[in-house]
């Protein structure tokens, strides 16, 4: 069962409210408090600490900053790799991911920096491949407005391409070393770059040479049809929601028919859906802990929230006027648009139903595991291999919700058989039971 931690570089986790419950620290800006979070993981048998990313503060609520900087929503943003950086020297086994965004940063730059994280990691790390969401971002460098959708995947399949065939220049064996000689590498097995497409012309000999892992892991959660479909031909891991089983089934089989369809062994990727889970010793603090942690949501959070998801401002529209089709069409992030149309059972949902069927701030956002550790450990089980090959554990409080699973659930499932007592190899690519680089395409 793969465990992956869901964490942010800020002040909060994907649960804005988190940073006010009692068992969430404070000292967010210092490396001491993602080194505290990193040994916990490790000790809990965690494969990996994820880190997703916007690039830009919450501030299309109202076409303002003002209500994300008051209530802490996501206003503070710092580099995520640097942060998982220290989380890796911090641990010997913890897998580290960051997000990147294809979007506005340039393929040799995005190869060579998780090259270097990981050569430095020794083979722990992944990269999250995002296109980004909003004209926020597109602000922040320069640019009028954020790419269209489809434009956005069709520019991120070019650029991964790229980055990958990078990551391979280097056959495994070039490097000697020796010093007797002189002889450093074989040119013969270090291959140039010839690259002309559509988004990106890249030609040249990349200069870093391959870690333990052969390359780093790649991350994905698209969930749109195109993002799902970019998701079944490049990840190694992809991430997904699910309300219950039965619609964390049909998305696990669809995915895994789409990983077939684009060539691949369905077996070669590992698909993880994002959960909650709020535990204690007994049924009584479990139901007290959780009523605790969903009285710390706020509606007005909810709507910064999905203004920044959806690229579409709702300061200034009548709560409960619908949305017409031209407007729906706009929005950026249309996996959680379509999720509203499903749930709410409209076709032009308003912001109402938004608010009520997004989940955005809320802790129902992911599915919601609550019980005592044995119960919680039951509804892994009985999740794991239906409709999940691991899960994505969010954090309703940090690092509370990863010290309680780490001391109550994750000696159960070590007990059950279902994770290691120890790790059992030293690159994350390993740990995660992925074949080699290279080794994931059908050999037909």
């Amino acid at each position: 069962m793969a465990l992956i931690a869901f964490l942010q570089a800020q002040n909060c986790s994907n649960y804005v409210g988190s940073w006010r419950a009692p068992a969430s620290a404070s000292d967010f800006l210092t490396a001491e408090y993602f080194a505290r979070i990193a040994r916990t993981l490790e000790d809990g048998r965690f494969d990996m600490a994820f880190f997703d990313d916007r690039l830009a503060m919450p501030d299309i609520y109202d076409n303002s900053h003002e209500l994300a900087v008051r209530h802490g929503i996501r206003s503070v943003k710092m580099d995520p790799t640097v942060v998982m950086t220290v989380m890796a020297m911090a641990t010997r086994h913890l897998g580290v991911a960051s997000t990147y965004s294809t979007t506005y940063y340039e393929p040799f730059h995005v190869a060579r920096h998780f090259a270097t994280l990981d050569l430095m990691t020794g083979g722990r790390a992944a990269w999250n491949v995002v296109t980004s969401l909003n004209d926020s971002e597109a602000a922040n460098f320069g640019r009028g407005e954020h790419l269209e959708h489809d434009l956005r995947y069709d520019r991120a399949d070019e650029f991964v391409d790229i980055v990958t065939r990078m990551w391979a220049t280097w056959e495994p064996d070039a490097l000697v070393v020796d010093k007797e000689t002189g002889f450093f590498a074989d040119p013969a097995k270090v291959h140039r770059l010839e690259h002309d497409g559509k988004f990106f012309t890249s030609h040249g000999t990349f200069p870093v040479p391959p870690s333990p892992q052969g390359r780093p892991v790649l991350l994905q959660a698209g969930a749109s049809g195109r993002g799902m479909a970019f998701a079944a031909n490049w990840a190694d891991v992809i991430f997904t929601h699910f309300a219950n089983v039965e619609s964390g089934t049909r998305t696990y089989v669809k995915l895994r028919q789409g990983i077939e369809d684009a060539g691949r062994d369905p077996a070669s990727v590992v698909i993880a859906p994002l959960i909650n889970v709020v535990t204690a010793e007994t049924p009584e603090l479990v139901e007290r802990k959780q009523a605790m942690l969903e009285g710390l949501a706020r509606d007005e959070d909810a709507l910064a929230l999905l203004c920044e998801a959806l690229n579409t401002d709702f300061g200034t529209r009548p709560y409960d006027e619908p949305f017409t089709d031209t407007e729906l069409r706009a929005m950026s992030y249309q996996g959680l648009r379509d999720r509203v149309i499903t749930l709410s059972g409209k076709e032009n949902p308003s912001v109402r139903d938004f608010v009520e069927f997004s989940g955005r701030g809320k802790l129902r956002e992911a599915k919601i595991i609550a019980g005592t550790p044995d119960k919680v450990a039951d509804q892994l089980e009985e999740l794991h291999g239906t409709c999940a090959d691991g899960f994505v554990l969010a954090a309703a409080s940090v690092p509370g919700t990863y010290d309680d699973f780490s001391r109550l659930v994750s000696p159960v499932l070590r007990k059950r058989g279902l994770l290691p007592d120890r790790y059992e190899a030293s690159t994350l690519r390993e740990n995660l039971g992925l074949p080699p680089a290279g080794e994931t395409r059908d050999a037909a």
